[in-house]
């Protein structure tokens, strides 16, 4: 009987990764390349009703920012006067009450009239057509009213065609190219005055805006506020109209 047994040969170590490949013919996994310094790892991707979710309220929070900063632009071309000389002063109409200016109306023509006699044109455009229910144009009581101010009936012309202020911006651009007339002081309330002025290029004037600094809603804070609202959605769509 044999003292010792012999020992069964250890299995060879496997080859390297090189002579798997040539034996096997097997190619080693690729390595992973380490993470870059600060990367963060990216986890299970969200769920489509996750993602629409959150694209929604990200639009939503961009239409409100640009929103406010419209509202702030308003604000802010209003209390801008550019008033100097021009060809004409284009006065926006507003409600009149069977044949007297209203309080909005009388404070842009009183405005208008100031700037006539500082003498920084020798025209005055008056618009604004035919309300419902009314009987004569915005522009016609103007004109009355500017004459018993002793503006002369020669120095006003009238734009009673228009209902809105693209018409009424149309309709004077039409009349100033007529007339060689390029650029124009555009009198209204401050709210106004940034609608003006886009329209005003949009027709192929050069205006400069003067709103009017005895506006009766501008002496109101919650009217204003009001105001600057309506006109922050006014704005967009009569751009949309003027295209």
């Amino acid at each position: 009987m044999a003292l010792f047994r012999r020992s069964r040969p250890l299995p060879p170590p496997p080859p390297p990764d090189d002579d798997r490949t040539l034996l096997y013919g097997e190619a080693p996994p690729p390595p992973s390349p380490p993470p870059a310094p600060g990367a963060r790892r990216r986890g299970p991707r969200a769920p489509l009703a996750v993602r629409l979710v959150r694209g929604l309220l990200g639009l939503a929070l961009l239409l409100a920012a640009g929103w406010v900063l419209l509202v702030v632009a308003i604000h802010l071309w209003g209390r801008r006067d550019q008033a100097r000389r021009a060809d004409a002063i284009v006065v926006l109409g507003a409600a009149q009450y069977d044949g007297r200016p209203s309080p909005v109306l009388k404070a842009r023509l009183d405005h208008a009239i100031d700037l006539y006699r500082r003498g920084l044109a020798k025209t005055v455009i008056m618009t604004g057509g035919v309300g419902p229910g009314d009987t004569v144009s915005e522009a016609t009581v103007s004109k009355r009213y500017a004459m018993r101010q002793g503006v002369p009936a020669k120095a006003i012309l009238v734009e009673t065609t228009g209902l809105t202020t693209v018409q009424s911006m149309r309709a004077v651009a039409a009349m100033m190219k007529e007339r060689e007339m390029d650029d124009a002081v555009l009198v209204s309330d401050p709210f106004h005055m940034l609608r003006l002025k886009l329209l005003a290029w949009r027709a192929g004037i050069t205006g400069y805006t003067s709103p009017t600094p005895t506006s009766p809603i501008s002496r109101n804070r919650a009217e204003e506020r009001k105001m600057l609202v309506r006109e922050s959605f006014g704005l967009p769509m009569a751009l949309l109209e003027a295209i």
